[in-house]
């Protein structure tokens, strides 16, 4: 019997990455896949060649399998009732992001898994990339001294259908996270403030506003400033986003393709109007896989040495928060203060 014994609810686009991962271990193996389109199951099924049994309910998946690890890869708004029921059941998750649909419903997951003695943790792909991990061993390492702002912007303009078109708040609640998780990875800091103004640009194909600005006080005393929009046509910015952060000696760089770098005050014995300054390259330090495999790779690592997850819902929790308190923001048109 495998170690790790996988059900896999949600059987979409996105699931299929998540299988060809466990697939590929040999300590794992998948015991039932889950859909409320029993259809969208079997064809994974016969993509995969699984021979596993097929549910629409995952309460009943649960009941009638051994399985003790959930793969949650459903829309966010079923994310409350798997998590909750995996976890209920006694079953570790990993969990496509976001957490839920409110921050009463992500705090409930956090705090019932933590009850259980369970992993919960969520994907957050974006830090397992070699070039962000190098862009951070920038900033870790001093060199461009304090950080004091922290600017992403990210504007592209994918024509997904299905439920994101008709999302009220698109960019924010199902893709700033991203952007917002990648902030806090980068500085090591949580956000204590935002103040962010949402709209929906001319052209738009989103029924909800797909664009974005948000101000964040960051706990570390800098500024994160996002602006963002899903429906902005030509020169797009990758999905990274294009970053510039400056400190108190000079300015890391990173547009979310090439390798980041920095820009580093060069000493002088007088003080010039404007000071010189030296290119600065990271040193190497992301050695493992990236993408969806680098953050599936932590979790399961995680799960083998017994302890929280880089992506465990208590510290997805601060991503969250700034997800929600820049949609309270939105809507009452002031800064918020956030709390976890």
């Amino acid at each position: 019997m495998s170690p790790y014994r996988i059900i896999v609810a949600g059987c979409g686009g996105m699931a299929r990455t998540w299988v060809r991962y466990a697939l590929e271990r040999q300590d794992a193996e998948i015991v039932a896949l889950v859909d409320l389109f029993e259809e969208s199951a079997r064809r994974m099924a016969e993509e995969f060649g699984l021979a596993c049994p097929i549910y629409t309910d995952i309460t009943q998946a649960l009941q009638q399998t051994d399985a003790n690890l959930v793969f949650d890869v459903t829309i966010p708004a079923s994310r409350v009732q798997v998590v909750s029921a995996a976890l209920g059941h006694g079953c570790h998750v990993m969990s496509e992001k976001p957490m839920g649909s409110t921050m009463e419903e992500a705090r409930a997951m956090a705090r019932l898994a933590e009850e259980r003695g369970l992993q919960y943790a969520v994907m957050q792909n974006r830090r397992y990339l070699k070039d962000i991990r190098d862009f951070r061993s920038l900033l870790a390492d001093g060199t461009i001294g304090r950080p004091g702002f922290v600017n992403a912007d990210f504007f592209l303009g994918p024509h997904f259908g299905g439920f994101r078109d008709a999302m009220e708040s698109p960019l924010v609640l199902d893709m700033a996270i991203h952007t917002f998780d990648q902030a806090r990875f980068l500085t090591g800091a949580h956000a204590l403030s935002v103040y962010c103004h949402e709209f929906n640009p001319p052209g738009s194909w989103y029924q909800g506003n797909a664009a974005a600005v948000c101000i964040f006080e960051m706990s570390d005393g800098s500024v994160f400033c996002y602006r963002g929009s899903w429906c902005a046509e030509g020169a797009p910015t990758s999905w990274e986003a294009d970053w510039r952060i400056t400190g108190e000696r000079g300015t890391a760089l990173w547009d979310g393709r090439s390798a980041p770098y920095c820009e580093v005050i060069e000493p002088a014995e007088e003080q010039p109007f404007l000071n010189a300054c030296r290119r600065a390259e990271p040193r190497e330090s992301w050695q493992g896989r990236e993408h969806h495999f680098g953050c599936l790779d932590e979790m399961f690592l995680a799960l083998a040495e017994g302890r929280p997850a880089e992506t465990a819902s208590s510290d997805n929790l601060h991503s969250m928060a700034m997800v929600f308190g820049a949609l309270e923001s939105a809507a009452k048109g002031r800064k918020i203060v956030l709390g976890q």
